[in-house]
C-alpha cells in the first residue's frame, strides 16, 4: 500500500527555500529602493550630463548665473547711485573712482550698467513668462478644440506675425505711455503668437495618441487631458524658444530706449546709454560710451541662446 507524505514534510523544503532565498538579499529589493523619487532622479541626471556635455551651453549657464547674482546685490555692489548727476564729472574715462567713465551727464557709468542689467533680466523673464503663458493657453485651446476656435486663434497670430516687430512695440509703448511696464506688455503682445502656434502644432500630434484615447475612453475631461497628458509632453519645444525669447527681448527693450520709446530718458538703460555715446563716437577716447553697453547687450542675448541650445539637445530624445 502506498503510504502518502505528510503534509508538514512537503512545506519544510519550501520554508528552507524561502528562509534561504531571504538571507541572500537581506535588504529590500531593487524595485522598491528606487520608485518615483529615483526614477525622476535619474531623468535629471541624464539630462544634466547630456547638457554639461555641451561646453558653449556651460560657458553661457556660468554668465547667466554671475548676471543674475550682479543683477541681486546690484544696490550693494554699486558705487554710486545711478540716477546722480555731476556735470562737473561729465565723460571721465575709466578711472580708479569710476571703473567704466560717466556719460555726459557725470552719472557712474558702472553704476548704470548694473542698473541696466537688472531692467534687461527683469524685462527679458518676465516677456518669456508672459508670451509663455499667453501662447501656451491660446495655442492648447486652438489644437485641441479645433474648428471655429483654431480657425480664430490662427487668424489672429497670423495678423500679429505680419506687423512689424519693433514698429507693433513702438505702437503700443506710445498707446499706453513710457515704463518697464509697458514695455513688458509690448514685447508679450508681440511674443506669444510664435509660442501659439509650436503649441498647436505639438497638441495637433499629440490629441490623437493612444494614451490621450485611453484618458477619454474612462471619461476624463477636456481640461484634464489637455493639463495632465498632453501639455507635459507638449511644452518641451515651446519653453526653449520661450527660453531663446529673453535675448530677443533685451535687444528690443535696447532698440526702444535707443530710438527713444520705452523707459523715460533719464533712466539708465543700455540703449539709452549707447544713443549718448553715438553723439561722442567721432570724439577720440569716448568709445566707452558705447562699446561697454554694446559689449553687455552681445554678451547677455550670447549667453541665452548658448543656454537655450544647451536645452534643446540635451532635451531632444533624438539625441540621447
Amino acid at each position: 500500500m502506498t503510504t502518502q507524505p505528510d503534509p508538514a514534510d512537503l512545506s519544510a523544503p519550501a520554508q528552507a527555500v524561502l528562509v534561504e532565498s531571504a538571507s541572500d538579499h537581506p535588504g529590500p529589493l531593487p524595485e522598491d529602493t528606487g520608485g518615483k523619487k529615483g526614477k525622476n532622479r535619474s531623468q535629471f541626471g541624464d539630462f544634466w550630463r547630456r547638457f554639461k556635455r555641451n561646453k558653449l551651453a556651460m560657458t553661457g549657464l556660468v554668465v547667466v548665473a554671475i548676471m543674475v547674482l550682479l543683477a541681486l546685490v546690484q544696490p550693494l555692489i554699486s558705487p554710486y547711485d545711478p540716477y546722480d548727476q555731476n556735470l562737473l564729472n561729465a565723460l571721465q574715462p575709466p578711472n580708479s573712482d569710476h571703473w567704466f567713465g560717466t556719460d555726459v551727464l557725470g552719472r557712474d557709468l558702472y553704476s548704470g550698467m548694473l542698473y541696466g542689467l537688472k531692467l534687461a533680466l527683469i524685462v527679458g523673464l518676465a516677456t518669456m513668462v508672459g508670451s509663455m503663458t499667453l501662447g501656451v493657453v491660446l495655442g492648447a485651446i486652438a489644437g485641441y478644440r479645433g474648428g471655429f476656435s483654431d480657425g480664430l486663434v490662427m487668424r489672429i497670430t497670423d495678423l500679429f506675425l505680419a506687423f512689424p516687430y519693433l514698429i507693433g512695440a513702438i505702437l503700443v509703448v506710445r498707446t499706453f505711455g513710457s515704463g518697464v511696464f509697458q514695455i513688458i506688455l509690448a514685447l508679450v503682445i508681440l511674443g506669444w503668437p510664435t509660442a501659439a502656434r509650436l503649441m498647436r502644432g505639438q497638441i495637433l500630434a499629440l490629441r490623437e495618441s493612444e494614451y490621450v484615447e485611453a484618458a477619454r475612453s474612462i471619461g476624463a475631461s477636456d481640461t484634464r487631458i489637455v493639463t495632465r497628458h498632453i501639455l507635459p509632453n507638449a511644452i518641451q519645444p515651446v519653453f526653449i524658444y520661450s527660453f531663446t525669447g529673453i535675448g530677443v527681448a533685451v535687444v528690443a527693450m535696447a532698440s526702444l530706449a535707443y530710438l527713444g520709446v520705452g523707459v523715460p530718458p533719464d533712466t539708465p538703460e543700455w540703449g539709452r546709454m549707447i544713443n549718448q555715446g553715438i553723439e561722442q563716437v567721432q570724439v577720440a577716447g569716448k568709445d566707452f560710451l558705447w562699446m561697454f553697453p554694446s559689449g553687455a547687450i552681445c554678451i547677455t542675448t550670447l549667453a541665452f541662446a548658448f543656454v537655450s541650445d544647451g536645452l534643446r539637445d540635451a532635451l531632444d530624445p533624438k539625441l540621447r
